[in-house]
């Protein structure tokens, strides 16, 4: 029977590996220092779905599978576990985590498989391996909007939340007196503090009315990147640098940039 493509990125991984004949910074490597690539292949993945470039998903998939096998040659190394683990690890748990496909019970659609089945099957989970608390499992690595909305909806889940979406916005107004407040003390530690305050209760309010933050500031960040550029482009075509123009007319291309924009959507 051929190898699976598969066997051969492990066999690829474990020769990198191989203290006799393998590559020196490959070799040095440990998990806190290969972590963050694998993160940021995570967002990489995230791009080229973003960009609709399925090219390039087929390739950064690779890579994100890399980091992967990357993490098993290294715990198989240290004798924790293989990639064969980590397969049958996640593939149990996934038939635990959907007894309405692989078991008796019935789910009524998709809010009913995320709502109740499967936070279920993890408070099960949760229990068996001694976790007391709801938002143990939390990753602390995790991009800060992103962990911001999962502990508020762990915490929505036993009842810890706004009855109406509205009440936060009243909060967001009291968390913007709060800064101002600190900025006028000129106490820069709250003011620190505060600002966190109120980026955690614009995720909040977000998560309430079913916007994904860690999307939609990407969009933001995207659509001022494009915009940006667009004032870069129209100085280039006026023969002008940044430190010969004004703040006002750096503005004025901003917002005309944002009509182009509205005409062509």
């Amino acid at each position: 029977m051929p190898k699976k493509p598969i066997d051969d990125l492990i066999e690829v991984m474990a020769r990198l590996r191989h203290p006799d004949g393998g590559c020196p910074w490959d070799l040095e490597q440990d998990f806190k220092s290969i972590a963050p690539y694998t993160i940021e292949e995570a967002y990489e993945v995230a791009d080229a779905i973003e960009q609709g470039d399925m090219v390039a998903l087929e390739d950064e998939l690779g890579d994100l599978l890399l980091q992967v096998v990357y993490h098993a040659q290294m715990a198989k190394e240290a004798g924790f576990f293989n990639f064969d683990s980590v397969a049958a690890h996640v593939t149990s748990k996934m038939i635990h985590r959907h007894p309405h496909v692989f078991g008796e019970e019935k789910a009524a659609g998709a809010k009913d498989v995320e709502g109740r089945i499967w936070e279920e099957r993890k408070a099960q989970e949760k229990r068996k391996q001694g976790q007391d608390s709801i938002l143990a499992d939390v990753p602390l690595a995790l991009p800060s909007v992103l962990r911001a909305q999962k502990l508020q909806k762990r915490a929505a889940r036993v009842g810890f939340e706004w009855p109406e979406a509205i009440r936060v916005l009243d909060k967001l107004e009291e968390e913007i007196q709060e800064l101002r407040d600190a900025i006028d003390r000129q106490d820069q530690e709250n003011v620190h503090e505060e600002i966190g305050d109120l980026l955690f209760c614009v995720i909040n309010y977000g998560r309430m009315i079913g916007v994904d933050c860690e999307t939609s500031l990407r969009d933001v960040n995207n659509k001022f990147e494009r915009r940006f550029r667009g004032i870069e482009q129209e100085l280039k075509a006026r023969g002008k640098t940044f430190e010969e123009v004004t703040l006002d007319e750096m503005e004025s291309i901003w917002v005309s940039e944002k009509m182009k924009e509205k005409k062509s959507a």
